[in-house]
């Protein structure tokens, strides 16, 4: 039985205080879970208790209620199109219900690990490979709603559950690794064809307005002459040669 009295903490720190009855302490942050002959009677808050020796069975279980991880590494899945792969996740949690913590398994942070395993194996087993390595965020959503399920029934609050690392088999990361560049590559040349197709639309874009356009044409042949002349010496050269009704020579006389 529970010993309760005024002075506590007087009687329990005596000399003879061990002799007749059990004292235990729950810390911080820690309730202690108290069974009297193997049956639940109380959560305890953080303090200082005793019970009597002898007329009952007492145990004070401890139970920390910090939020902490469990790291589910090196977990080897192979996905539903035959691609083993290796995935390291990470799941934090908090205890919100100690009784059920400690009374539905003996181990609650392993039980937490198990069910995570399954629960990665089911999720990610489920995917083809592209689809998981394109959908991780949704893969990952659906996990912790598994995950967040099956803890409620531990007496667990789950904070987040996290896929931290992919490992992809060497041979794998290659051909990934090919299909990357060969996508890129096509990427690159769709882009240069799309400025050579621009290129040319603009060009006869021109064309067409200085045949429409006697003048504009002039003004071109002159822009162009210019920036020759500019770039150094000018040297023309003309023949005798006449074409059609006017000679070459009085066409760039005309020009210039």
């Amino acid at each position: 039985m529970r010993f309760v009295y005024e002075q506590f903490k007087v009687i329990v720190r005596s000399a003879l205080a061990n002799r007749v009855l059990d004292i235990c302490t729950v810390q911080r942050d820690r309730v202690g879970v108290l069974f009297i002959e193997g049956r639940y009677a109380e959560t305890l808050a953080p303090g200082e208790y005793a019970f009597w020796k002898g007329p009952a069975d007492a145990k004070l279980v401890e139970v920390d209620l910090r939020e902490t991880m469990v790291d589910v590494s090196g977990q080897e899945i192979m996905t539903a199109d035959k691609v083993t792969l290796r995935l390291n996740a990470v799941v934090t949690y908090k205890i919100v219900d100690a009784r059920q913590a400690i009374s539905q398994t003996d181990d609650v942070r392993q039980a937490l690990y198990r069910e995570t395993q399954l629960v990665l194996r089911a999720v990610v087993g489920a995917r083809e490979l592209d689809t998981f390595l394109t959908d991780k965020d949704s893969v990952a959503k659906e996990i912790e709603d598994n995950v967040r399920r099956r803890a409620g029934e531990l007496g667990l609050e789950i904070a987040s559950v996290g896929i931290r690392d992919v490992i992809l088999p060497g041979e794998m990361k290659d051909l990934m690794n090919k299909v990357t560049e060969a996508k890129k590559a096509a990427e690159a040349n769709l882009i240069a064809r799309r400025e050579e197709t621009a290129a040319i639309r603009s060009q006869a874009n021109t064309a067409k307005l200085l045949a429409e356009s006697p003048t504009l044409m002039r003004l071109r042949e002159l822009e162009v002459l210019e920036k020759v002349a500019s770039a150094g010496k000018l040297n023309i050269v003309l023949g005798d040669k006449v074409l059609g009704e006017r000679g070459l020579a009085d066409k760039v006389v005309n020009l210039l």
